[in-house]
Parts: C-alpha cells; structure tokens; sequence
C-alpha cells in the first residue's frame, strides 16, 4: 500500500453550472411509472415546534478524514420510504445530487444503491430552485413546464449531468421533532472524472453554498431551521455538521465578514494579510473562499511560491530532506519514518491569515492545518498551486485547514466564524 495514491477529490469547487431544459422525449423510461400518475412522495406531515418564526437545527455526524480518504461525508435518507446516501459535505457548491438510475454512465454506486427517480418529481423549469442554479445569468428554460436539466463542473475537473428532481427528506432535529421537507436535488446520471484521481466513494455531494438551491437554503425558505452552516471536522477523523443556530456559540468565535459580490456564490472573505512565524511576508490583499468541498488549501501561484520559498528556507539545517512521495507534490523525509504530525511540528512554523477590520481578525493555521504525514511515513505539504489546478488566483481555505477548528457560515448575519474546537465532542 506504499504506493497508493491519494484518493478521493483534490479541489471540487463548482465553477460551472449549466442549466437547461430536457425535453420529455430523452427521459422516455427514466422515470419509473408510479401507477395512475400518483405520486410517491408526499409533502412534509410532521412539521417541527416553530421557536421566532423558525424549527430547529438539523445536526449529522460526519465520517471522514483528510489523508488518506480525502473528503468528509454524512448520511441523509431521501425518499418514501427513505433509502440512506453518505453524501460529500461541500460548502463550495450549491447544488445537492446524488447518483440516479435513469439509468446512470459513470456512476461509482451498484445500482440497487443508486436514488430511483418517479415520473413526477421532477423539477420544471419554471421553478425557482432551476433558476437559481444559474443565477445571475436568466433561465435559459424556452419551456416552462419542461424538466430542468444540468450540468456541473468541478475544478478537480470532474462533472455530472443530470435532471433536477424534488423528494422527502425525513430530518430529526434537536429539539425532538420530526421534518419530512420536499426538497429539490440533482438527479445525476452521467458522470465523468477526467482528473488525476479517483472520484469520492460517496453516492453524492450534499451542496451548503449560498444560493437559494442550497439545501441549508431551502430549510431556511420553509421555517424548518435559520441559514446557518457548521462544521467541526476532527483530524484523526470523524466530527459533525449542523444545519441552523442551535449550536451557534454565544461568546468565544472569531468572525469575519462575509464579501457581498452578486456574482461569487462562494463563501468568502478578505482582504487578509499572510503571516509567516509571527512576521509579515508581503503578502496582502487576499480574498479566501472557505470550500468544505477542497481536501487542500489551494493558493494563487505568486502566494504559493511566496509560502514555499519560506518553508524552505525555515527548514534549512534541520534534519529533513525532500523526497517523492505519490500523496502530494511537496514531501519530506526524516531520518526514520514519522508516525503523525504532532512528530514534525516543531520543524514547521504557524501560517496566520490576518483579516483586515477593526478586530484584527486572526485564522491561524499550525502545523497540523498545512501538513499530512503519509503511508510511508513521510511528511508533504497540504498547500497546493491553485493557478496549476486550475482555479486562477482563487485562494481557497480547504479541509486540512479547517480541521479542529467549529467553522460556521452564517447566512442571516451574513458572516464566517471559527474557533478551535474538540470535534470528537458533540457541542451542547
């Protein structure tokens, strides 16, 4: 297993959604026959304890890691009756799919785990959930009545095509009650992974962004939970996801503003300044998106070269040595094989982004946020050239520097927060 690559997504964030109409005539036979025209799915019957106009939160255990699997996941039952999917946790994108048997090219799931779409869930086009897939643009739907189609890709270089589709979600929440929401998702049946690695395990990505087609989106629009989404992703694995305020702490978070751009549906702040040991090093000005759906942290190539060159020359007399290594492009060896990063971290020196405002708000980033120790034993770094991976000067602030940390997306205040957290705990 030394020479097992890397599994899992490198960089999923969405960068491209095409919406369009599917003419009935091409979903001939895709769509099951549910008898007299009948629907299979119902609208919600258990509606939650509405507390100010809003439910609850919905909280999920996470599965996962960021080395040697690459993505976090968590489980959602869809359907009536409800059939579970682990789904990738993406707040990058804003469309939720799974993949369907429509029947499916290029998915990864055996069939009888792939979502059976019924002849009348699927979404027109008229719907508002189709445009704003591909807001800001108009709805390029000539009929309103046909079934919005898409089309979704990724910067790994991974897409799906597919149908939008509407179905239950039976949710518990905190507070004890039950939701069963009708909510719109892709139904995705062409897959295609033309990147250097093998796509997730998982039966599809569950999409937190911004826009009104998000699932945290849709919870809020129906009173079910506020807009607000959290993560705790442990390091050694694991951790959980919560859709709503219930866990948001009182005192104790570090909060950022969110840019206000019509255009980037992405989660991201700035302008920051990067800190290297305590010292500036130049570099200022930087714009983040905070992407759950990224393993790495992924950085414009004159940031990238800036932060590696200073690696580099902080390493110099100590006793590592570069080394090739298939996890990642940049590797070193020590003189017998490291068993975690908690061996190399007094090596390595702490990466802080400074936001600018009255508050000096402050991510720091350790060792343990930049680093992975591989199956062989060697330690690489976990920032990668976004420019190379096709993401232009994008910065992007992916899942190994996210972990241990509460991270929250704040929709209603319009804000990203983060403190340092024991992931493995579930919060009170």
């Amino acid at each position: 297993m030394a020479d097992q690559e890397m599994k899992g997504k490198r960089a999923s964030l969405m960068i491209m959604v095409f919406v369009f109409q599917v003419l009935s005539a091409h979903l001939h036979g895709c769509f099951a026959a549910t008898g007299q025209g009948q629907r299979l799915w119902k609208r919600s019957t258990v509606h939650p304890t509405v507390v100010n106009g809003f439910g609850s939160s919905v909280f999920l255990p996470v599965s996962g890691n960021v080395y040697p699997l690459g993505y976090y996941s968590v489980e959602l039952k869809i359907g009536n009756p409800p059939k579970p999917f682990q789904l990738d946790i993406d707040t990058g994108s804003d469309l939720t799919w799974v993949q369907c048997d429509a029947p499916c090219t290029g998915c990864t799931q055996p069939r009888d785990r792939l979502y059976k779409p019924v002849r009348n869930n699927f979404l027109p086009c008229k719907d508002p959930i189709c445009a704003a897939l591909n807001s800001p643009k108009s709805n390029p739907c000539k009929n309103p009545n046909e079934k919005c189609g898409f089309q979704v890709e990724y910067a790994d270089r991974g897409s799906v095509l597919g149908v939008m589709v509407s179905d239950n979600f039976p949710l518990g929440l905190v507070n004890g009650s039950l939701s069963n929401p009708l909510l719109a998702f892709g139904c995705g049946y062409r897959l295609q992974n033309r990147g250097p690695h093998p796509p997730p395990t998982t039966a599809g990505v569950l999409g937190l962004g911004k826009s009104k087609a998000s699932i945290s989106s849709q919870l809020s629009g129906m009173g079910i939970t506020k807009n607000v989404v959290g993560h705790c992703f442990s390091g050694r694995g694991g951790g959980f996801l919560f859709l709503g305020a219930d866990f948001v702490p009182k005192s104790g978070m570090t909060w950022t503003p969110m840019l206000q751009n019509s255009f980037d549906k992405h989660y991201s702040s700035g302008p920051a300044e990067l800190l290297f040991g305590g010292k500036p090093t130049g570099v200022k000005g930087l714009n983040v998106i905070f992407d759950s759906g990224a393993t790495y942290t992924y950085l414009s190539s004159k940031v990238y070269q800036t932060v590696l060159n200073l690696i580099r020359k902080d390493l110099t007399g100590k006793q590592l040595r570069d080394v090739k290594d298939n996890a990642l492009p940049i590797c070193w060896k020590g003189a017998k094989p490291f068993k975690s990063v908690r061996d190399v971290r007094n090596y390595f020196n702490t990466l802080v982004l400074s936001f600018a405002g009255a508050n000096n708000n402050k991510l720091v980033l350790p060792p343990e946020a930049y680093l992975i120790v591989t199956e062989r034993g060697n330690v690489c770094l976990g920032i990668l050239s976004g420019t190379e991976a096709g993401l232009g000067i994008t910065n992007v602030i992916g899942d190994i520097s996210l972990q241990d940390k509460l991270v929250i997306y704040d929709n209603e205040n319009q804000r990203i927060g983060w403190a340092s957290a024991d992931c493995t705990r579930k919060p009170r």
